[in-house]
């Protein structure tokens, strides 16, 4: 369960994440599946890695998502420390630049988690349209510009959350200054979103039309 009571086996199926009309489709599908490690669960999606193909300090990082609906549902757009396998979780440091559960349908989530202020504790703020739309009625487009000492994050370009050292709890670390990577995931419950009930509708899908990282011209 990734450490959130999860309930999806993530694959490597072109079931659940494949291209289709332009955008990278990474699906949900309710069904029975035994993975390699003989564990069985009712739920199948995919979480798409960056960490052995992509990994980079500072720059602009954007994402234009459809995200998929529904209790239960967990889309996520994010990034984690590259020295995660030797330091652990949440020394690594995570940033999590779109975070969407199907309960709250007009709300995504700007959040970073590191030593001394993770998991619930972790900083987070909220973001909702101009009169409350559902994220999942359309593409949004979903970023956060990352320099030294600060974060500043971003829906359809509106700036709603910045982040600077001087926010953490007390005696904490900013560890937001080595490589990270990419993570686009859909999860399916867990202790944030909850589970899937009688009105959630399977299969469900994120879409992603691209994801295009900036870094900035230096001039000598």
């Amino acid at each position: 369960g990734w450490g959130n009571r999860e309930l999806q086996y993530y694959t490597n199926r072109i079931d659940n994440a494949y291209l289709e009309n332009g955008s990278l489709v990474i699906k949900a599908i309710k069904e029975k599946y035994t993975g390699a490690d003989k564990v069985t669960r009712e739920y199948t999606s995919a979480r798409l890695i960056t960490k052995k193909t992509f990994t980079t300090q500072y720059g602009r990082f954007v994402a234009r998502i459809k995200v998929a609906r529904g209790q239960g549902i967990w889309p996520a757009f994010w990034m984690l420390g590259t020295d995660i396998d030797k330091v652990g979780w949440p020394k690594a440091g995570e940033i999590d630049i779109m975070e969407y559960i199907g309960k709250e349908p007009s709300n995504v989530y700007a959040t970073i988690h590191g030593p001394g202020y993770s998991g619930k504790g972790g900083l987070s703020t909220p973001y909702s349209l101009p009169g409350k739309e559902n994220f999942a009625e359309d593409f949004h487009t979903y970023s956060v510009e990352w320099e030294p000492n600060v974060l500043r994050f971003y829906c359809d370009e509106v700036l709603f959350k910045t982040v600077t050292p001087l926010d953490l709890p007390a005696g904490t670390k900013w560890v937001y200054d080595r490589p990270y990577f990419i993570l686009l995931n859909l999860a399916v419950g867990g202790n944030w979103p909850g589970s899937p009930d009688s009105s959630t509708v399977f299969p469900q899908v994120m879409l992603v039309d691209y994801v295009r990282v900036y870094q900035k011209k230096v001039v000598s």
